[in-house]
């Protein structure tokens, strides 16, 4: 699996886990749902800023977002 396809599954497992839309986790991270959506999918590839934006948000590590 490649990167963009793990951070993805791992995002929406997290935001899943937290109780959250997308449209609250694009909120608190300061991103368009559509650029939360596009992760999710494993259609982008975010910048090292955004993994960190992303796990502040979800309460949980940037390491964890990026776990195999």
């Amino acid at each position: 699996m490649e990167l963009p396809e793990i951070l993805g599954r791992n995002v929406r497992e997290a935001r899943h886990r937290a109780g959250m839309s997308q449209e609250q986790l694009a909120f608190e991270a300061d991103m368009k749902r559509s650029y939360v959506s596009d992760l999710e999918r494993g259609t982008r590839n975010p910048s090292v800023k955004a993994i960190a934006r992303l796990a502040a948000a979800l309460n949980v590590s940037p390491s964890e977002l990026l776990r195999e």
